[in-house]
């Protein structure tokens, strides 16, 4: 992989690997010792397991957070070494660099943690009690919101449904004083009460925007889903209700968000976030976290927003701040497989006829990839579904002159028809694809896909990896818990971590692959590959202390992995 760049050859086995700057001189804050330190940069001996199966023992940080040396012998550090040197005994530990979360939901994810969260949620049953106890809580006429269900993951299926959802009726009769938005698992559709419903004008006679449905019932009355561009049917009133409330009361509760977004985050050794989709007011906002310095990891985000909303109103972008970032434009162009949104080429197998919603024209994500070029932006476009991806590959062909290092993304890029996989690497493209979607989607991906379809080109982190392709991981919280682990259990295997099914492991990374996607390759695809992302010398020493080594433990203990401390800029956040 070429972005294992040898950074000062990792010589370990004679001494330390240091440098000539003056950061190097000055007097250390942390020595860490007797870990098992994985560095990020190519270590030889580390791709099977063994007792070689670590870099280094030893990690020296500078007052100013980064790295000053990596090591075995650590008697040459001994002038940077002093009494108020911290010292931290790993106990023979796992130590790599911090997990980089590749592509999720920041706010949204504070939101979740707030909110009602039906993630672990076992069916429908389960989730209509969960609502109806908030209802008791909450004040008559207060939206309820929550987010998580997938009726493709539940234990048993609904006895009054349509299309595979349930109908409204039930939760409708335990919350008839409060509108209920329930948004889906994968963020592409929601669930709505009739009290949502009334309240949005929405009736038989309501009909389906471009790019979206409103799923129906035989009498043609609607069953309370809305799927892609439907959404906004109900989310637009939920955002009218939001509006009521005071400007102060609103960041607050953002703020809130943010706060349990961070320690939920450092809890599962998260240095640093990329976040896909940020409104100008949460840009500023975010600033005015990072100058107070109240930003406790790293936050590169994507700015999201419309085209004639972003069209004239770019200035003060790109912003590049201490933590903060907002260096890249995101725009969509189809929804989820699971909600039979993903845009393919050929028609659903289990849907025949129908290849998905086309969310955003195509002619309208070429405006915004203008947009990112002509501001130095970089463009990250959502495309699930093979058509999805080859009209998006198209379109930065288009744009991307050779030789000329943008970076652009496609964000989760899962279904690829295997022609397409080369122009990735070809074009410089990088896959941010997420380890977790893979097996989470594996109880019903090759029912929409067909074996064929999904063996050549469902996730296909191998088949992009072996034709030069970045391929970048994270987990698209709050759409899936953003625990790194179980990503990379899943990046590794290609084993649901419940046992319930394999998804075609010939397509799986290998253990070092497989870090790498969580850390210097995300570093990479927001050009930050010079500051994180590795162990080396003058690096910011963000890290995670680990009870398993994710090199060589069996994959059955990968799961069992503790986080035993997080570490941004040389400081302990968890």
């Amino acid at each position: 992989m070429r972005f294992l760049f040898g950074l000062c050859a990792l010589l370990f086995a004679v001494t330390a690997c240091t440098t000539d700057t003056p950061e190097a001189d000055n007097e250390a804050s942390l020595l860490v010792f007797n870990a098992r330190i994985w560095t990020g940069v190519d270590c030889p001996g580390v791709e099977a397991p063994a007792a070689d199966d670590h870099c280094a023992t030893a990690l020296l940080v500078s007052q100013g957070g980064k790295v000053l040396a990596v090591g075995n012998d650590t008697s040459s550090w001994a002038s940077q070494i002093t009494e108020a040197t911290e010292r931290l005994n790993a106990n023979g530990n796992f130590l790599m660099p911090g997990f980089i979360e590749g592509h999720a939901h920041f706010s949204g994810l504070g939101s979740s943690l707030r909110n009602l969260n039906f993630l672990r949620s076992k069916n429908w049953d389960e989730i209509v009690t969960m609502v109806g106890e908030r209802a008791k809580v909450t004040p008559e006429g207060d939206w309820i919101s929550g987010r998580g269900w997938h009726q493709e993951k539940w234990d048993k299926p609904h006895d009054h449904s349509v299309g595979g959802y349930p109908v409204h009726d039930e939760l409708s009769r335990l919350t008839q004083n409060h509108p209920v938005v329930l948004r889906h698992a994968s963020g592409h559709g929601l669930f709505a009460n009739k009290k949502a419903m009334e309240i949005a004008g929405v009736n038989r006679e309501t009909p389906d925007p471009r790019g979206g449905r409103v799923l129906r019932d035989a009498s043609g009355d609607p069953t309370g889903v809305f799927e892609e561009r439907a959404m906004d049917l109900i989310t637009d009133a939920y955002q009218n209700w939001i509006q009521t409330m005071t400007p102060e009361s609103r960041k607050n509760e953002w703020l809130a968000g943010i706060t349990e977004a961070q320690n939920e985050c450092l809890k599962k050794g998260i240095t640093s976030f990329q976040d896909a989709g940020t409104r100008y007011v949460e840009l500023d906002w975010y600033k005015e976290l990072d100058e107070a310095d109240s930003l406790r990891l790293n936050l590169w985000v994507m700015l999201r927003h419309s085209y004639n909303d972003m069209e004239g109103n770019m200035r003060g972008l790109p912003h590049y701040g201490d933590r903060f970032t907002c260096a890249a434009i995101k725009t969509e162009l189809d929804g989820a497989l699971g909600s039979y949104g993903a845009w393919l080429i050929e028609p659903y197998f289990d849907n025949p006829g129908f290849v998905g919603q086309n969310t955003t024209l195509v002619e309208t994500m070429d405006s915004i990839a203008g947009l990112a070029k002509e501001h130095g932006m970089q463009l990250c476009v959502h495309a699930i579904g093979d058509k999805a991806n080859r009209e998006t590959l198209n379109v930065m062909e288009k744009h991307l002159e050779k030789d000329n290092d943008r970076r652009w993304r496609i964000e989760h890029a899962q279904h690829i028809d295997p022609t397409d996989i080369p122009r990735f690497a070809e074009l410089g493209v990088i896959a941010s694809m997420q380890g977790i979607h893979c097996t989470s989607d594996a109880l019903f991906a090759e029912n929409r896909l067909g074996t064929e379809r999904a063996a050549s080109g469902a996730y296909p982190w191998r088949s992009l990896l072996d034709a030069g392709a970045v391929v970048t991981n994270g987990t698209d919280a709050p759409v899936e818990d953003v625990d790194p682990i179980e990503s990379f259990y899943a990046s590794v295997t290609r084993a649901r971590a419940d046992g319930k099914a394999v998804f075609f492991p010939e397509q799986k990374m290998t253990r070092v692959e497989g870090l790498h996607s969580y850390t210097a390759a995300c570093a990479y695809a927001a050009f930050q590959e010079d500051v994180r992302g590795t162990l080396a010398p003058m690096m910011a020493a963000d890290f995670v202390l680990l009870s398993k080594n994710l090199l060589s433990c069996p994959d059955e203990e990968i799961m069992d992995t503790e986080v035993l401390g997080t570490f941004v800029a040389g400081e302990k956040a968890f």
